[in-house]
């Protein structure tokens, strides 16, 4: 029976997971402080950190480090197509060059790392953030300097899409959905039998503000702010990535926290909330136009999910136009098994 290690960076936590075939031997979710986050300069400066903890859960767990692959969470170095990869020394030198930073790019490094000292076990990526499957007039924006990318959560939205045709006696190449992953960043997507056609950049580029990323902004006033000479270039990309969105305006990403908040009365949380929800299902309703029409559900994932005060009013502003499903929480570390398996035996994931 193959056994496989499961590494997945996350922007405000280290998931790890042990699986004996398909079946979980303990799955884990290291949350990080982020305090203890910041101390590091940039994300490549965490991979030690990061690291030594999927070894310590190990040693604690008597878990021997005896694998036969090790998959990690894939980067953002470049678009590929959807499937898993093989980790190589060439990726890793994408992904710490690439423009993009996020602690998805430590995935492949720190399975890559580990499978190297155990004789025989191979390391994998799969679908990955860059995952692209863009129709042509997607990738088209308002300038040709500018072309749309997307970087989205590829993983999760594709294997709770394939989750949900399998709960309905399907496949999720039969199917029309409309996914929209609610986690630190928001990714919100348009899937048309089996691709995702349409998708935002939930990273730093556009789409609803989230937890953590700003989202889209009012160009003319950010290429002023730009050369207002008050932030630098790295302020204002932290601002528009990591330090936007919930963060920027109430100090927190915590969701739990800033309901209580509104529950106490605090009213400036609850429209900011408010308008995070309005913008999301906004653009929930707008990708129903690159299907041409309502899709077969509508599918809300991610930490959010598990909030009920943001699945309700979504639903209010949405339910009219499809079924909703509500899978909280995320799918990744079963999909990262899953895709890994079927690598080792040189099939594709289903």
């Amino acid at each position: 029976m193959p056994r496989v290690l499961v590494v997945n960076p996350g922007s405000t936590s280290t998931k790890i997971a042990v699986f004996d075939d398909l079946q979980p031997l303990f799955v884990t979710d290291i949350v990080h402080d982020l305090n203890e986050l910041h101390q590091f300069p940039t994300i490549m400066d965490q991979f030690d950190f990061r690291r030594q903890l999927v070894i310590k859960e190990l040693e604690q767990r008597n878990v021997p480090l005896q694998f036969d692959a090790v998959v990690g969470r894939g980067g953002l170095a470049r678009p590929v197509k959807s499937g898993s990869y093989p980790v190589t020394p060439t990726m890793i030198a994408e992904e710490r060059a690439c423009e993009h930073q996020h602690a998805c790019d430590l995935g492949c490094i720190i399975a890559y790392t580990i499978a190297q000292e155990i004789p025989g076990c191979q390391a994998f990526i799969a679908d990955p953030g860059t995952t692209d499957e863009l129709a042509p007039e997607a990738r088209i924006s308002g300038s040709p300097l500018l072309p749309r990318i997307c970087i989205w959560h590829a993983l999760n939205q594709k294997a709770i899409a394939r989750r949900y045709a399998r709960e309905h006696d399907t496949h999720y190449e039969n199917l029309r959905l409309i996914m929209c992953h609610l986690g630190g960043g928001i990714s919100i997507a348009a899937h048309d039998h089996g691709q995702a056609i349409d998708a935002n950049n939930a990273l730093d580029g556009e789409g609803p503000f989230s937890p953590e990323p700003a989202g889209s902004l009012p160009v003319a006033a950010l290429i002023r702010l730009c050369f207002s000479g008050t932030l630098t270039e790295d302020e204002l990309l932290k601002r528009v990535a990591g330090h936007g969105g919930l963060i920027a305006h109430l100090g927190s990403n915590n969701m739990k926290e800033i309901v209580k908040r509104i529950e106490e009365g605090d009213d400036h949380a609850r429209l900011v909330v408010d308008a995070m929800i309005w913008h999301v299902a906004k653009t929930i309703v707008s990708e129903a136009a690159v299907l041409c029409g309502p899709p077969d559900a509508i599918i809300l994932t991610g930490g959010m999910a598990h909030s009920d005060y943001i699945v309700d009013r979504l639903k209010r502003r949405i339910a009219w136009l499809a079924p909703v499903a509500v899978y909280p929480g995320q799918d990744e570390m079963r999909a990262l098994a899953e895709n890994a398996l079927a690598a080792l035996e040189g099939k594709r994931a289903e």
